[in-house]
């Protein structure tokens, strides 16, 4: 059986790689300017490949290009935010329920990562725990095996990571996540997945409003 070629990364690819990652880890801050001579320079690479990483992230919604004004990193304002808090939640709590038939796999998966993030929490580094978060509600997402939920929550997921990084930063808010985040695993080890689906509801909805308070949009 023939192997596929595998085609190396392009310059681009590789800083849109990085820039995204500082974005979501908060290295570029939410609605910075971003200058493309400064990104190249630190990059070590030219402006071109620079400038077509940027259009790659203005169409993940990470970057702004705002003609005659500059480039930016995406910031929201509250309806935004409130708009994105609704979506979130109809493809979270959806996957969920499409994921019943293997509560037990997905309890178990979600039961590691908690487990995870119980030694993330008194870290130095607050973007260790803010991963395993990450990877906690995309473990739901996978868990649903539908390619065009998972495609629409990719649409989302990139700003939605770059938004929890702020509130990671917040120690009590993480103790507080991490126990939701236990109990929504022991419900659904359990079986209990109308009790999952409520708290996993409630759980979207108050982050949603603590986005709002970082921003400073309420």
């Amino acid at each position: 059986m023939h192997r596929p070629l595998q085609r190396p990364q392009s310059l681009a690819e590789q800083a849109a790689v990085t820039i995204r990652q500082r974005i979501i880890d908060g290295h570029l801050p939410l609605g910075s300017a971003l200058s493309e001579v400064a990104l190249a320079a630190d990059l070590g690479v030219s402006k071109t490949p620079v400038r077509e990483a940027l259009l790659r992230l203005s169409k993940d919604g990470l970057v702004d290009i705002l003609p005659q004004r500059g480039t930016y990193v995406f910031r929201l304002d509250a309806r935004q935010v409130g708009a994105l808090t609704v979506m979130r939640e109809l493809l979270e709590r959806k996957a969920l329920a499409m994921a019943a038939p293997s509560h037990r796999e997905l309890g178990a998966a979600l039961s590691r990562l908690v487990a995870a993030m119980e030694q993330a929490l008194p870290l130095d580094d607050p973007q260790d725990y803010r991963r395993l978060d990450d990877a906690f509600h995309q473990t739901i997402i996978d868990a649903a095996d539908n390619e065009f939920l998972a495609d629409a929550y990719d649409r989302i997921a990139f700003r939605v990571q770059a938004l929890r990084s702020g509130l990671a930063r917040v120690r009590e808010r993480n103790q507080r996540s991490f126990g939701e985040h236990g109990r929504i695993a022991a419900l659904i080890t359990a079986a209990d997945m109308a009790a999952a689906d409520d708290l996993l509801g409630h759980h979207i909805r108050y982050n949603g409003d603590a986005y709002v308070a970082t921003l400073g949009g309420g």
